[in-house]
């Protein structure tokens, strides 16, 4: 096991979206698109990394853990046009409203 203080070789920043919805199949079909639309233009800041989470103590609750270079990435991309309606997309797929997180990645621990 390492650990790594946070440096420029990893994602410095982490967003998580915690939110219920009893249409996960669609939500996974939206960020896909999302991921594939933004892979093929290539412009402007993206997300280092996605993983999305299924809770299995409280089925119907899900998380959305996504990695950025920095804080102001992140927010640079929150700003674009594409990840707003994106983002309302999403919302209007859940039950309820999301619950967001902004994170500092502090460091992290490789094992193996």
């Amino acid at each position: 096991m390492s650990i790594h203080n946070q440096g420029a070789e990893m994602a410095g920043f982490v967003q998580i979206i915690e939110y219920r919805t009893s249409k996960p199949d669609e939500v996974a079909a939206l960020m896909e698109e999302f991921r594939a639309k933004r892979e093929a233009e290539g412009s402007g800041p993206a997300p280092v990394r996605g993983t999305s989470c299924a809770d299995r103590d409280e089925p119907g609750r899900y998380f959305s853990i996504i990695e950025f270079n920095s804080y102001e990435e992140a927010m640079e991309n929150s700003q674009r046009p594409d990840t707003t309606e994106m983002s309302e997309r999403m919302m209007a797929l859940c039950d309820g409203p999301g619950t967001f997180y902004n994170l500092d990645v502090q460091n992290r621990m490789e094992f193996g």
